[in-house]
C-alpha cells in the first residue's frame, strides 16, 4: 500500500495563528501543483474554519486547533455546535451579532467543492474541506 503524503499541525487558538495556518497549508499543497486560484480558495476556506474555532469554539479561553492536509480538516476541542444546520445558515452567529457577520461556513462552501461539519456539544467540532486539484481551473 502506497502511503499518501500528509501533514498534521496543532497550534494555539490565537488570532495570530490564522495566518500561520494559511501559510503552512500553502507550503504543503504546493507539491500538488495547484493553480493560484485553487490555492487562494483553499487558503480562504482554511482562514474561515480556523477563525470559527478561535471565535466560537473557545469563547473564554485559548484552546488547541489541529489542521491536517491533504484532506483538509480543522478540528477543535471546544464547546461544539448544538445545531449544525442552523450554524451553517448565512448570517447565523453565536457571537455578538454586531461584531460578526455569520458568514464563515458560507464562505467555506463558496470556495470548496465540499464542506462537511461534525460536532458534539461540549467535545468539539471537525470541519472537513474538500477541493479537487486534478482539473485545472
Amino acid at each position: 500500500m502506497k502511503m499518501l503524503n500528509q501533514v498534521k499541525i496543532t497550534f494555539a487558538g490565537r488570532s495570530v495563528n490564522e495566518g500561520f495556518a494559511r501559510a503552512a497549508l500553502a507550503a504543503f499543497l504546493v507539491q500538488l501543483d495547484p493553480t493560484v486560484p485553487q490555492l487562494a480558495d483553499m487558503k480562504t476556506a482554511v482562514s474561515e474554519a480556523v477563525t470559527n474555532c478561535i471565535v466560537h469554539a473557545y469563547p473564554d479561553k485559548i484552546g488547541p486547533i489541529t489542521m491536517t492536509a491533504v484532506r483538509i480538516t480543522i478540528t477543535d476541542r471546544g464547546v461544539g455546535i448544538p445545531d449544525i444546520a442552523k450554524a451553517m445558515e448565512p448570517m447565523f452567529t453565536t457571537g455578538d451579532a454586531e461584531e460578526r457577520a455569520g458568514l464563515g461556513f458560507a464562505v467555506m462552501q463558496s470556495f470548496m467543492d465540499k464542506v462537511k461539519v461534525s460536532s458534539t456539544p461540549g467535545r468539539g467540532t471537525r470541519v472537513t474541506l474538500t477541493k479537487r486539484l486534478d482539473a485545472r481551473a
